[in-house]
């Protein structure tokens, strides 16, 4: 990505996207230097050296001008002119006539002062805003370019783009990792910072994940390739973001659309006031003055950067927090939203079993022993949840066997435990049943623990919800947002879920195949509808609200076709996510209002004769620098 020397108003947007190449590399600064050191001696010179102050005043302003307003101006204008196929005007023009007309009157000293201001603003706004790319810009410098590939013959370096997947590589402490893959031997930490946004390195082992472009810390580790280049989680950011700065707001686009007509108004409104000014009795001097004033007061440098550096900056500030947006217009229509949907298992919840209560009628060291022996052996979901809770005091080697339907059993001092669903055992005393029956109905699943068919204990195990769910959903709530679960569960699960977070409605026992009608549903009662999921299942949906809102350790297809990725999946980043969205837009109306107010006093101020040009150029570019700084506000904190 090149940092581009832009149009007054930021970085120029053209007629049906057709860009321009602006980097002029530092000719446009030294010309500009050349010009103002050459005002500042004219102003020196003599009175009785008229004659060379004026020569030296309009070289000044052509080499100080040449960039903006012949080469940006002029050049543009036509270039857009023949695509268009109609007169296609940008700001700059209206400052470049306004200097020859200046000239023309014998006023070189305003029209040089013109230019310079006018030039000087533009190069102060390109830095500004240039400040936005280049925080974007840090993502693709971070894209490794080669990888240590394993063979017989040893490692050889060799290039990212032609790794394929199951090739083996080695990444060495310190290295950046060059691509998507699994460990296979050695263990290490890794900051994924560049991925989701967390600054804590992650330990990483055998059969964990790991993604291209995090840097790896102390450990060495071989690892096996799952993706190609173009398909790793970084290749998608960097895909996105590119997407992002290539799709702006409907305000952007609206104004965009709006400059050609605007400028070529004024440059009609123009004749038509020196005319009016005429016939009312001003000297044809008097009467080209009020002309030119308008011409420079009516220019819309200002709205047209209104939008630019807010988008740019509120997008590289969510992605440095690990949020990526397929466009700016996407993060209004999220500031704009009045319902959000969010699927449960893996979005609001964690997506597997915990432990969350447990009973046991006999003594709690042996039959703590006892179960992890028992689901020691089991790959069940259940199992893994019991054996990350409860800690052996003794480890019990057992033969341990399933029973489908009747669960876990194993043969332990002549005694017989078996770990099953409650409905595989009969003859349970009823304060034992009564506590699973509450347990259950708080959307909890149920296990019992027996010894020779008598029921000993029970532990309850629910997948809960994720650490800021809660906070998150009162976030949305407080700003008058509905708030709706929707999940494949039952009524009851769903409901519990939704009681301990304080959803507004749950909508239970939904088919894949039906998420996106929920949506259509949910639209037409609120108009704008977020939704939030994670899940292949939850794809159509997420296409079919007006922000659709990926889980970022979701699956490839749901980062596919969102229009938002939240990297690390905290639910906190979706708060950040919408608290900057709504920063966004409004800064952008601030900025809308301070240019057209800006523009409205100018005209009324130029017009009456309280301002000349000069004072004209110096208010005008100057709130156009200020909404670029207060674009750039959204660069700064959450």
């Amino acid at each position: 990505m090149t940092e581009q020397l832009n149009t007054c108003c930021g970085p120029e947007k053209h007629f049906n996207d057709h860009t321009h190449d602006h980097n002029h590399g530092k000719t446009p600064i030294v010309l500009y230097m050349v010009g103002l050191a050459l005002f500042i001696i004219a102003i020196f010179i003599p009175k009785e050296y008229a004659i060379v102050t004026n020569v030296i005043l309009v070289i000044s302003t052509l080499i100080a001008g040449y960039h903006v307003v012949i080469l940006e101006g002029i050049g543009h204008t036509i270039e857009n002119t023949k695509i268009a196929k109609k007169f296609m005007p940008n700001s700059h023009i209206l400052m470049g006539l306004a200097a020859i007309g200046a000239s023309i009157m014998g006023n070189f000293f305003e029209a040089a002062l013109l230019i310079l201001i006018f030039a000087g603003a533009h190069f102060l706004e390109d830095y500004a805003e240039g400040k936005s790319n280049r925080e974007i810009s840090k993502l693709l410098q971070m894209n490794p370019t080669t990888a240590r590939l394993i063979t017989d013959e040893g490692t050889k370096e060799v290039s990212v783009e032609s790794l394929k997947i199951g090739d083996k590589i080695q990444v060495l402490n310190g290295d950046q990792v060059p691509i998507d893959g699994v460990i296979l031997s050695g263990t290490t930490s890794i900051d994924e910072s560049a991925i989701n946004g967390e600054s804590i390195p992650k330990e990483k082992t055998v059969g964990d994940t790991v993604f291209q472009s995090t840097i790896n810390g102390t450990g060495s580790f071989t690892m096996e390739v799952t993706k190609e280049s173009g398909d790793t989680v970084f290749a998608q950011i960097l895909a996105l973001v590119k997407e992002n700065q290539n799709n702006q707001t409907r305000a952007a686009s609206i104004i965009q659309k709006f400059e050609p007509k605007y400028v070529t108004l004024v440059l009609i409104a123009v004749p038509v006031v020196i005319l009016l000014f005429f016939i009312f009795g001003f000297t044809f001097f008097d009467a080209f003055y009020k002309g030119l004033v308008l011409l420079v007061a009516a220019s819309p440098c200002a709205l047209a950067a209104s939008t630019v550096s807010v988008t740019l900056s509120a997008a590289s500030n969510l992605a440095r927090r690990g949020v990526l947006s397929k466009g700016s217009a996407y993060l209004t229509e999220l500031s704009n939203v009045k319902a959000i949907m969010f699927d449960k298992t893996g979005t609001l919840t964690n997506g597997r079993p915990e432990v969350t209560d447990y009973t046991f009628f006999e003594d709690e060291n042996t039959l703590t022993d006892m179960i992890v022996a028992l689901e020691r052996n089991s790959n069940h979901p259940l199992a893994t949840a019991i054996l990350e809770y409860f800690e052996p005091t003794e480890t019990l080697d057992i033969e341990t066997t399933n029973h489908i339907g009747k669960g876990l059993e194993g043969t332990y001092n002549n005694d017989v435990y078996r770990i099953g669903k409650p409905t595989s055992f009969e003859g349970v005393d009823a304060k034992i049943t009564e506590a699973q029956e509450t347990l259950a109905h708080s959307g909890k699943t149920i296990v019992f623990i027996a010894k020779n068919e008598r029921v000993i204990g029970l532990i309850a195990l629910m997948d809960t919800p994720k650490y800021h769910a809660k906070e998150a959903v009162n976030y949305f709530k407080s700003r008058g947002v509905h708030t709706t679960m929707i999940t494949g569960d039952s009524k009851e699960t769903g409901h519990a879920v939704a009681d301990l977070l304080g959803i507004d409605e749950v909508i239970a026992d939904v088919m894949p195949e039906d998420k996106s009608r929920v949506v259509s549903l949910q639209q037409e009662k609120y108009e704008t509808v977020a939704m939030v999921g994670d899940g292949v299942n939850d794809a159509p949906a997420l296409v079919k609200a007006n922000v659709g809102i990926a889980m970022g350790n979701g699956t490839d297809v749901a980062v596919e076709v969102s229009d938002i990725v939240l990297m690390n999946s905290d639910l906190d980043r979706l708060m950040n996510t919408h608290s900057i969205a709504t920063r966004m837009s409004r800064v952008i109306w601030q900025n809308i209002f301070i240019a057209m107010a800006v523009v409205m006093m100018l005209i009324v101020l130029g017009l009456t004769g309280v301002t000349d040009i000069a004072w004209s150029v110096v208010l005008h570019e100057g709130s156009t620098i200020v909404v670029i700084l207060n674009g750039l506000r959204l660069l700064l904190g959450k």
